[in-house]
């Protein structure tokens, strides 16, 4: 075994002390980083919504502009009252029925709305809000270009047996090559985690079947040798996506008499029913203009001629 002498030994110590001292400097500029880490991670994502958070408020927003995204709250969201939807009764009454088995703690269904625009597809999910948001029922908006966080969104909500959410994808459609809707039919059916069941996905869509379907796609289909049709590869993929939605209810434009009672029942609530024959020809002009009759060309013919009579 060496024998060191004083001076090496001296030269060994201060050796190891500049080691240690290094050793420390590093450890420390380390914590450091780990501290500033955790800090920038804080103010992207923030805290988990309290259990206050979900009570306080009835509708919710998804947030995907900063980091893995977060839920902010809407604090005056729109209210429009189911019994005002006239022409679609059928279609209303079946989501509010289905509504009601969620809550309720009952076999349910996903939803899908589709048809003409204005016909009050979002209207009847914001009347449910309305209706049942006194009983727990909150809503989430997610927009289509965030669908790809919907299993962040879905591991946020807390799982409370009084409190219901449905996740409303307004306007959803897919183009040929956007992401999004392999995570909404996962969240739909097929993904080994099953979706709480506390939540519901309402999606409403001018399509049918939600993603777009080009030529080449429908060239693909086939007719085996007992006659029975296969669709395309591609196209079967996005078919899959709409059939995984249990309940598909249909929208559509009304006839002129639907149009005219809707007309009548926005003037009256405006406080003008007594003028509804004078502006009958007028609203009828509205709608040919508009190329439609529709709630939404109904509500915007009544409030150009509240805001024109009252104007003077």
């Amino acid at each position: 075994m060496r024998c060191y002498t004083t001076p090496e030994r001296a030269r060994l110590h201060r050796y190891t002390a500049r080691m240690r001292d290094r050793r420390r400097r590093l450890l420390a500029r380390v914590e450091r980083l780990l501290e500033l880490g955790v800090e920038l991670l804080e103010r992207l994502v923030g805290q988990p919504p309290s259990h206050g958070f979900f009570r306080d408020h009835l509708a919710f927003r998804w947030d995907g502009a900063s980091g893995p995204g977060r839920l902010v709250a809407i604090r005056e969201p729109a209210r429009f009252a189911l019994s005002d939807l006239l022409g679609v009764e059928r279609s209303v009454a079946a989501l509010d029925r289905n509504t009601r088995q969620f809550m309720a703690g009952l076999p349910y269904n996903d939803v899908l709305l589709y048809g003409e625009r204005g016909t009050g597809k979002s209207s009847s999910v914001r009347g449910l809000l309305d209706r049942y948001g006194a009983a727990g029922l909150r809503v989430v908006e997610v927009d289509r270009s965030q669908l790809v966080c919907l299993p962040l969104v879905l591991a946020t909500l807390p799982q409370d047996a009084d409190l219901f959410f449905l996740i409303f994808c307004d306007d959803l459609s897919f183009g040929a090559n956007e992401s999004g809707y392999r995570e909404l039919k996962a969240a739909l059916e097929g993904s080994i985690e099953a979706t709480p069941a506390n939540v519901c996905i309402i999606a409403t869509s001018n399509r049918r079947h939600i993603v777009s379907e080009s030529m080449a796609e429908n060239r693909a289909a086939r007719v085996d040798a007992d006659g029975e049709l296969h669709h395309g590869e591609a196209l079967e993929e996005k078919l899959a996506l709409s059939d995984r939605f249990g309940l598909v209810l249909g929208f559509y434009n009304f006839d002129q008499p639907t149009y005219l009672a809707i007309v009548a029942q926005y003037l009256e609530q405006a406080g003008m029913g007594d003028r509804f024959e004078a502006l009958r020809p007028d609203a009828l002009r509205w709608a040919l203009s508009r190329g439609t009759r529709s709630g939404r060309t109904a509500r915007q013919f009544v409030d150009d001629a509240v805001g024109r009579h009252r104007l003077g």
